[in-house]
C-alpha cells in the first residue's frame, strides 16, 4: 500500500538523532535509594527504528520518560540533533501503554488534543481528517472510545501521538494488551507507517518476536539497574515481513541468542555489539 501527499520531514543527517551518554537515574523507595539504570549509553540514527527489550523492571519505561523529559537523569547527557537538552517536554512524541483516550471526546477531538492545546486545532483537525484513512480510522471520526474495539483504539492513539508533530517517537509497549490477531495485523501497520514517514522511533516491548520483526536494531537492557548488555542488528531487508518469512532459520537463531542476552548470558556473532560493563 502506498500513500501520496505525506513527505517525511526528516532530513539526513551525520549526527546521530538521539543520543544518550553514561545515564544513571534512581529513585527512592522506603527510605532508601535505588538506581533504576546505570551507566546507559545509546545512539540512535535519524530514521532508525529500534527496540528495547529487558526483564520486568529493569528501567525501559524509565528510559523513555528520560527521553521524553518527563524525568531528569541523576547523572549522564542527553543530545538531541548534536546538542544537549535539559527541556525536553514537547521534543518527542511518547505514547505510554494505556491508549489514555478521554471518554468524553470524540476520536477526531482526541487526535488532536495535543495542537488544540498549542492554539492549532484547525490546522490539526484537516490533517487528522486526511490521515484518518492511512490509520484506519475512516467513519469512525465521530465515535467515541467506548464505542471502538481495542486494536482500534490504539489506531487513535497513535494518530495522536503522530500528530503531535516531532520526529522522535517514543512508544512505551502499544501492542502489549492486544490479541495476537490484532497484534501481528498492527505490528504490520506500523512498519508501513514508519517506512512511509521515516519518523525515529524507539519502541519499548517485552516480546522478543516482535522486537526482532519490527526494529532495525535491538538493545537488550539488563536487570536492575538496567544497563545496555547487547545491541543486535537485525540483517533482515524491509519490507520485513517478507525477509523475515524467507529466513525463518536465522529468525529463530535470533530469538535463541537474545533470550540468552536476557538471561545474562550473552553471545557474541558478527551482527552483534555486546557492551561490556
Amino acid at each position: 500500500m502506498k500513500w501520496e501527499g505525506f513527505s517525511s520531514p526528516i532530513a539526513k543527517s551525520r549526527m546521530p538523532k538521539l543520543e544518550l551518554t553514561h545515564i544513571t537515574q534512581s529513585y527512592r523507595e522506603a527510605g532508601k535509594r535505588l538506581i533504576a539504570v546505570e551507566n546507559v549509553n545509546l545512539s540512535v540514527e535519524t530514521g532508525e527504528f529500534i527496540t528495547i527489550i529487558g526483564p520486568s523492571g529493569c528501567g525501559k519505561s524509565t528510559l523513555l520518560q528520560l527521553i521524553a523529559g518527563l524525568q531528569q537523569p541523576d547523572n549522564g547527557t542527553i543530545k538531541i540533533d548534536g546538542h544537549v537538552e535539559r527541556n525536553r517536554l514537547g521534543r518527542t512524541a511518547y505514547m505510554p501503554q494505556d491508549d489514555a483516550l478521554l471518554p468524553w471526546r470524540t476520536i477526531l477531538d482526541n487526535v488532536i488534543l495535543g495542537p488544540e492545546i498549542h492554539g492549532g486545532r484547525r490546522q490539526a483537525k484537516k490533517r487528522a481528517l486526511d490521515l484518518m484513512p492511512m490509520f484506519g480510522l475512516a467513519g469512525f471520526e465521530n465515535s467515541f472510545p467506548s464505542q471502538l474495539s481495542g486494536g482500534m483504539r490504539q489506531r487513535a492513539a497513535f494518530l495522536r501521538t503522530f500528530l503531535a508533530g516531532q520526529d522522535i517517537i517514543l512508544f512505551d509497549e502499544p501492542f502489549g494488551a492486544l490479541d495476537a490477531l490484532t497484534r501481528h495485523d498492527l505490528q504490520n501497520w506500523l512498519l508501513e507507517i514508519w517506512q512511509h514517514f521515516h519518523y525515529t522511533i524507539i519502541f519499548v516491548t517485552h516480546d522478543v518476536e516482535e522486537a526482532i520483526f519490527l526494529s532495525d536494531r535491538v538493545v537488550v537492557l539488563s536487570p536492575r539497574p538496567g544497563t545496555v548488555v547487547m545491541e543486535m542488528t537485525i540483517p533482515f531487508d524491509r519490507p520485513r515481513q517478507e525477509s523475515v518469512q524467507r529466513f525463518a532459520p536465522e529468525l529463530t537463531q535470533l530469538e535463541a541468542e537474545l533470550f540468552q542476552a536476557l538471561k545474562g548470558q550473552p553471545t557474541k556473532p558478527d551482527n552483534h555489539r555486546l557492551v561490556v560493563k
